[in-house]
């Protein structure tokens, strides 16, 4: 799956993720309305407004865009039916030719392990029958646990040909509060980096880049090479761009030397452009048309910055 997403950035020059951190104060009111008419102010209509807007979003940028990455965490919070719209969204986007990350930061012991990995990106039997609960493309995965949490999301992703994202240096100014501690005489964040290229050259063979990924925030610009060096063959999800205060010109030395092996997320910048005057030209709540228009803004810029 990571070398069809380096594939999908290839072929689109654009590695650019679209975070679907979707909250319903981005969701604007001739959505919310439509969609309280039909469920009232309920969760499911909460659900439906969320979902609703995920496909004006997708609809605008799904042939410039490889990927959204959807932040579960926005449709969890309104119960069973935001989770339905975390699926709808999920699947919404894969009919639409994108990939679909779920930015679900699952890890536990290796049973329980082993049900996430089947809930996200594999299958659950019931009875003589199997079934998909969201199937996603790739997940984002916390590797607190070991490497006993691991092992069921790789063994997963090479079934179902799926992939991982490893928490590695995260874009949060306090995550250096323990991935800054040494270890060893390393930064506690190279001994996952370690880990991450050993879990995934385990498995992936003759391609360029395997199914086990690392998280890398943008936020960090000054250890990314060291990670690079570290993770020769991984693809980086790198947050952090935009509201959170990473730039194009903080970006060059996450990718490899051939250009590639990133994906950089930008979640607020583009799902909430419609809200910034600067796109007020394009019309009253002009979901899509504004997040078209900051895609490719983001596009021409991560392009710029590595030429």
């Amino acid at each position: 799956m990571m070398q069809k997403l380096a594939e999908a950035i290839r072929k689109k020059e654009a590695p650019v993720c679209v975070g679907l951190d979707t909250q319903l104060s981005l969701v604007p009111k001739r959505i919310t309305d439509a969609a309280y008419k039909v469920y009232g102010m309920t969760l499911e209509g909460a659900g439906e407004a969320l979902a609703a807007f995920n496909r004006d979003i997708i609809d605008a940028v799904c042939d410039i865009v490889p990927a959204v990455k959807v932040q579960v965490a926005m449709y969890e919070q309104f119960g069973i039916p935001g989770m339905q719209a975390y699926r709808d969204t999920v699947t919404y986007a894969k009919k639409k030719g994108m990939i679909a990350i779920g930015d679900v930061k699952r890890g536990d012991i290796g049973s329980t392990s082993a049900a996430y990995a089947r809930a996200h990106l594999g299958r659950v039997q019931v009875g003589g029958a199997t079934f998909r609960a969201y199937d996603t493309d790739i997940i984002t995965v916390n590797p607190y646990f070991g490497s006993d949490g691991i092992e069921p999301f790789i063994s997963v992703c090479a079934a179902e040909n799926k992939g991982i994202f490893v928490l590695v240096k995260t874009s949060n100014p306090s995550g250096v509060e323990f991935q800054d501690r040494r270890a060893e005489g390393s930064p506690v964040y190279e001994h996952v980096a370690k880990a991450v290229a050993g879990w995934g050259e385990d498995v992936r063979g003759e391609a360029l880049f395997g199914p086990v990924g690392a998280v890398v925030g943008a936020t960090y610009p000054g250890v990314a090479e060291r990670l690079r060096e570290l993770m020769p063959h991984t693809m980086f999800l790198v947050p952090g761009y935009g509201a959170q205060g990473a730039t194009a010109k903080d970006l060059k030395p996450f990718f490899t030397g051939n250009k590639d092996g990133v994906i950089v997320n930008s979640s607020r910048g583009i799902i909430g452009a419609w809200r910034e005057e600067r796109y007020a030209h394009l019309g009253k709540e002009a979901v899509g048309e504004a997040a078209r228009v900051a895609a490719g803004e983001m596009i021409v810029e991560v392009n710029a910055a590595l030429s």
